[in-house]
């Protein structure tokens, strides 16, 4: 009976063995997942700041381009309104005068769809 109950305490002990295997290599799981974790999180935080970069990079270099842009169309728009208030100066008195005479010299004549009337 000894040696059977000898045979059972060395199986007790080859279990608890195993089960500290088994802890301890879930352990050494777990560890390992939340390592991979980490260093995929760091690896996202990096991708993210170059592409932050990149995009920063970009837009510094093309809006850069857009102020130039509306700077040019600002100085065009101010030279033809300067063309305009020229040509309007030039040409004010002889409108004016165009338009006194239209006003002033009234010739009545029959207009074209108007249709004879039968008395």
């Amino acid at each position: 009976m000894a040696q059977n109950s000898q045979g059972i305490q060395t199986l007790l002990e080859a279990e608890k063995d195993a089960s500290k295997i088994v802890t301890k290599a879930r352990q050494y799981r777990v560890q390992r997942l939340k390592d991979a974790r980490a260093e995929a999180a760091k690896e996202i935080e990096a991708l993210k700041a170059e592409k932050n970069k990149e995009f920063a990079d970009f837009e510094k270099q093309f809006s850069g381009s857009a102020d130039d842009s509306y700077g040019k169309v600002n100085a065009e728009t101010d030279a033809k309104l300067a063309e305009i208030a020229e040509v309007y100066k030039k040409h004010k008195a002889l409108v004016i005068e165009k338009m006194i005479a239209a006003t002033v010299k009234v010739e009545p004549t029959v207009h074209v769809n108007a249709t004879p009337r039968s008395s």
